[in-house]
């Protein structure tokens, strides 16, 4: 009986306990984050989870711009807070936020902080959020919500019948993958419908796609992109694509050749005037001695 009862009871705090975990490691914006963000002003935010946290201290460092970037790719409840520094010379100052040019209240407010509250659950309340503090000066600090960003390479560089191979990496995995590429003034969809024996797309990984480009030609040159659909809203990345000759790699070469070629002669024809210059040193010397030549003839 006892042995029954600790598991019935071990059975009933399981789940509360599992929420705690649960809930910890969801909530990407905990103390520790806040205190991080406090030290970096300027750093980057991201978010999958369902609550994200960012406070900005003004006003700040001096010559700091103070912005703070946010991303977000899933529905997400966002708590934007500025505040004030107890040792600013800034007193009892008017605040007002903004998105945009749009003039918003901000939610909640402390002695020397003030804070709005967002429900994002889609791109309509993405965008850019500001806080203005009025006084004796005035200072203000802007938060950027945008979708992930994507990383790759912007230039590419590469020959005649080989292989292009650009590749995309997000930050957060998105709900799908689409390729373009620029074909005289419009944009094209790189998909099935294309030839498959030009063109092969493939994703590496949850957020890491791949496109390649066989057997190139200078026609294949031009502005190549990537596209990541979030819940959020779209990003994307655009890559130029260069094509070279085959021979390119080897115009260097032919040039240098040639410049060594005519060094080369240079130096013979200096060298065969200076051995004649060497035995005529003079005109009336050299025709003194064909007279030589000459008179020992006859």
């Amino acid at each position: 009986m006892p042995a029954t009862f600790a598991a019935r009871r071990l059975g009933l705090l399981l789940p509360p306990l599992l929420l705690c975990i649960s809930f910890s490691g969801g909530n990407p914006a905990g103390s520790d984050l806040t205190t991080q963000d406090l030290k970096q002003p300027s750093k980057e935010h991201q978010s999958n989870g369902s609550f994200v946290q960012s406070e900005i201290l003004l006003p700040g460092p001096h010559g700091t711009l103070l912005e703070r970037s946010i991303s977000l790719a899933n529905a997400t409840t966002v708590e934007l807070s500025c505040k004030l520094d107890p040792n600013s010379r800034l007193k009892s100052p008017q605040v007002i936020w903004k998105r945009g040019n749009e003039t918003i209240s901000h939610t909640t407010k402390t002695e020397n902080s003030w804070s709005i509250k967002l429900v994002i659950v889609d791109s309509s309340k993405m965008g850019s959020y500001s806080c203005i503090l009025k006084g004796a000066e005035e200072i203000s600090a802007t938060f950027h919500l945008h979708v992930p960003k994507i990383e790759a390479r912007e230039k590419l560089i590469t020959y005649e019948r080989d292989t292009a191979v650009m590749v995309c990496k997000a930050d957060s995995t998105p709900m799908a993958w689409t390729w373009y590429m620029m074909s005289g003034s419009k944009p094209v969809v790189i998909n099935e419908s294309l030839r498959t024996d030009k063109y092969l797309t493939d994703r590496l990984s949850a957020n890491v796609t791949r496109l390649r480009v066989l057997k190139l030609t200078k026609e294949d040159a031009g502005v190549y992109w990537c596209e990541a659909a979030f819940k959020l809203g779209k990003s994307e990345k655009k890559m130029k694509l260069t094509v070279l000759s085959i021979m390119a790699p080897l115009k260097p070469f032919v040039a240098i050749v040639a410049e060594v070629v005519i060094l080369v002669t240079t130096i013979i024809l200096y060298e065969l005037y200076s051995k004649r210059r060497g035995k005529c040193t003079g005109e009336k010397v050299c025709d003194q001695t064909e007279q030589l030549k000459s008179g020992e003839g006859q």
